[in-house]
């Protein structure tokens, strides 16, 4: 199943670039519907960089999630592009491509997932839609302040 989502930021794609590279904007936007702590590598990296991030989740701070992969990519294309292929114990495929462009005075920004979960996957989709639809949400909030969230 697929989730996409997109909005406007009112911010300069380079603007928001920077900030989709931070897993600290990450933390941020997730927040309080779902938190994240770094397992492997014991913390995060200031930036993404290609690669594999184990963390561990937690529903509202409290109820345990399970551990993720978050597998990180930045493939080429004619816009940017980040993508977490991510996966873990219960979800085969979590394949979330973010992508942002110029759009007007400011920045047209995407999420694209694709979700695999066995039985559980109309159950995780639908969490999907409203983790992301709070992301983005949050995204529109920050841009607006200028990007102020003490991770960056």
């Amino acid at each position: 199943m697929r989730v996409d989502i997109a909005t406007y930021l009112p911010c300069t794609p380079a603007v928001a670039i920077n900030h989709a590279n931070s897993p600290g904007l990450m933390l941020h936007i997730a927040k309080p519907l779902v938190t994240f702590t770094a397992v492997e590598p014991p913390q995060f990296p200031a930036m993404w960089a290609d690669g594999t991030y184990r963390v561990s989740m937690r529903l509202f701070g409290i109820i345990p999630l399970g551990r993720q992969a978050i597998v990180i990519s930045h493939p080429p294309a004619d816009i940017f592009t980040l993508r977490d292929n991510g996966y873990s114990a219960l979800i085969q495929t979590w394949d979330h491509v973010i992508t942002i462009a110029p759009s007007g005075s400011g920045t047209l920004y995407r999420d694209q997932i694709t979700i695999k979960a066995g039985l559980l996957t109309p159950f995780v989709w639908l969490f999907a839609q409203l983790l992301f639809h709070h992301r983005q949400r949050r995204w529109r909030q920050l841009a607006s302040a200028g990007f102020h969230y003490g991770n960056h």
